[in-house]
């Protein structure tokens, strides 16, 4: 088993990144794991209260449970990744079966700040991208996909994700095996990426 992580900072272009490497790969060997199905339940709180959690902080995502579950994968147990909603900061009861496969992709904004996850790691990816492209991608995104208002929008950016991306998150390039600039963009480096997984897994 592969297992590969893909960090980078929010809408820096790491989910088109795991689809184009996804299109590369045969289907069936290919497992994704999401760092955004592990933040912590938050259906104890008022809404109110759900809605100023700060999730770009690694106290947000509940870890333990990621590197359980990775750890299971790697002993070729079939695992039950939670199901989180942006809209109601809350985790259903219901689960997404996910069976071991040859390759394992973790994505998450934070995934290289936890030493242990980190270190389950086969290889290590880091997308890069300007902060001005990452803003519109998480304005665009915040407003269509999470039903966000364009000011509060704003507003969540200046005053968490981007100093908690100055914090904890730019700094986890230094763990990086591979850095991919102008994330899914960069065909080349998702190319050579590609072919180092196809190496690996031969």
């Amino acid at each position: 088993m592969l297992i590969i992580g893909i960090a980078g900072g929010t809408g820096s272009g790491k989910t088109t990144v795991v689809k184009k490497i996804m299109e590369r790969l045969p289907k069936d060997e290919v497992a994704i794991l999401s760092q955004d199905s592990y933040y912590r339940d938050s259906s104890h709180l008022p809404i109110k209260e759900r809605l100023e959690i700060n999730f770009d902080h690694p106290h947000a995502i509940e870890f333990e449970l990621l590197v359980k579950h990775l750890e299971q994968l790697h002993r070729n147990m079939a695992i039950e990744e939670p199901i989180y909603s942006y809209l109601t900061c809350t985790r259903s009861k219901e689960t997404i079966t996910i069976y071991p496969k040859k390759v394992i992709i973790v994505e998450g904004i934070l995934i290289l700040t936890n030493k242990p996850l980190r270190n389950l790691f086969d290889i290590k990816v880091y997308v890069h991208a300007d902060a001005d492209d990452r803003l519109i991608r998480v304005i665009n995104r915040d407003i269509i996909e999470r039903g966000r208002d364009v000011n509060k929008v704003l507003e969540r950016y200046i005053r968490t994700v981007k100093p908690m991306h100055d914090q904890f998150i730019e700094p986890t390039k230094e763990f990086a095996d591979i850095i991919v600039p102008q994330g899914g963009q960069n065909i080349v480096a998702i190319d050579i990426l590609s072919a180092v997984i196809e190496k690996k897994l031969r």
